[in-house]
């Protein structure tokens, strides 16, 4: 079992930045590849980005590379995701989840799941 908590979302301007966290706590943090979901009022949950469990092999959406980047400190528990150069539609609630499964992108996949971060993102 893990319990995932979400942090960092706030209102900022269009070409800011931001760092969201996940803390993790329960058994095994390291044993799961972990995630970033994110869901816009009235849509689908979209996947951001993945990342292993030794956080060498990563995946992301093709909307968000080369302005994402997810990471992971196994010894803080903790799984992040640096958004740069924000824009309107990076507006959403950003979720964590984590699995046992590498490189998924399909959040049926995934077992566990905090309770999201709102970023809104103003022009």
């Amino acid at each position: 079992q893990v319990q995932l908590v979400e942090s960092g979302g706030r209102l900022v301007q269009a070409g800011d930045s931001l760092r969201l966290s996940c803390a993790a706590s329960g058994r095994a943090f390291s044993s799961y590849s972990m995630a970033w979901f994110r869901q816009a009022p009235g849509k689908a949950r979209d996947f951001v980005a993945t990342i292993s469990w030794s956080g060498g092999g990563t995946r992301y959406a093709d909307s968000v590379k080369g302005r994402f980047t997810i990471s992971r400190d196994n010894a803080k528990n903790t799984v992040y995701l640096q958004i740069n150069s924000l824009k309107p539609e990076d507006t959403a609630v950003y979720y964590c989840a984590a699995t046992f499964a590498n490189g998924a992108t399909n959040p049926t996949v995934y077992m566990y799941w905090g309770q999201g971060t709102q970023v809104t993102v103003s022009s």
